[in-house]
């Protein structure tokens, strides 16, 4: 899956639809530099859609039916997590929830822009598919909107990078954790909006999961405008790696290093 920057949205700003570089020799990746979801879906104050109805749970029966057991917590409540003040607004990140958002986020997948490196471009359903691969796995992959100032604007994936198939490329540590990230609208790119954002949400991670030593991504490295991105939010460019379909910047943040870069 491409971390990539670069599909207007379909609808006004705030409302809702229904249901992967730089030139260079490669490099090998080291023994340090290689890559390591469960859902709470609860949505910032005030974006419950129109006629949302809050279910209260009253006491369990004794001989109710058993409820599944809940998946394990691989990313520490990222619904949970709090807004980020940034340079350009305050973000918040919201899980997505596939019948309000898989209009707009299918729009900005059939961008060119967007197409050409996450693939996804199509048919609804072929976004709708792809949020489910997410959504109906065991917590590993978080997908999210980026809501910036109560406008979404952003779709993201926060996600285990060493528990990722794509962590057998090249070396993990334990708690590696991945981005991708896609800003829907064209007046978004190309002025700086990405860096702030992606600086904001690799803070959000390294404060809200304590044993996460390093954020890391890997868009590909035809993508110059975001590996550019990715190297002014403090990220490094550890290595170029072949992966699935692509050949990838190894992009990484190190939580030793967060003060420095």
């Amino acid at each position: 899956m491409p971390s990539e920057l670069p599909a207007d949205p379909p609808t006004a700003p705030g409302t809702w639809g229904p249901e992967t570089s730089p030139s260079g020799p490669s490099a090998s990746p080291d023994a340090d530099d290689t890559l390591d979801l469960r859902l709470c879906d609860v949505p910032a104050a005030g974006w419950l859609p129109s006629g949302a109805v809050i279910d209260h749970l009253g006491p369990v029966e004794p001989f109710a039916p058993e409820l599944p057991a809940p998946r394990p917590d691989l990313l520490d409540s990222v619904a949970a997590w709090p807004a980020a003040e940034t340079p350009v607004g305050t973000l918040r990140l919201v899980p997505v929830r596939p019948q309000r958002d898989v209009r707009l986020i299918a729009a900005w997948m059939n961008d060119p822009a967007v197409a050409a490196f996450w693939e996804l471009d199509g048919p609804q359903e072929v976004t709708a598919a792809h949020l489910r691969s997410r959504l109906d796995g065991d917590g590993r992959s978080v997908p999210c909107l980026g809501v910036l100032d109560g406008v979404p604007m952003s779709y993201w994936e926060i996600y285990r990078a060493d528990l990722d198939p794509l962590a057998r490329h090249f070396r993990a540590r334990p708690h590696d954790t991945g981005l991708h990230l896609l800003i829907g609208g064209v007046p978004d790119r190309g002025r700086g909006l990405g860096t702030a954002l992606l600086r904001a949400v690799a803070d959000l991670v390294l404060d809200r999961r304590p044993r996460c030593g390093r954020v890391l991504a890997e868009p590909d490295v035809r993508n110059v405008a975001s590996v550019a991105a990715f190297l002014s939010a403090g990220f490094r460019l550890s290595a170029e790696v072949d992966l699935p379909g692509k050949r990838a910047a190894l992009m990484v943040r190190d939580r030793a290093l967060r003060e420095v870069l």
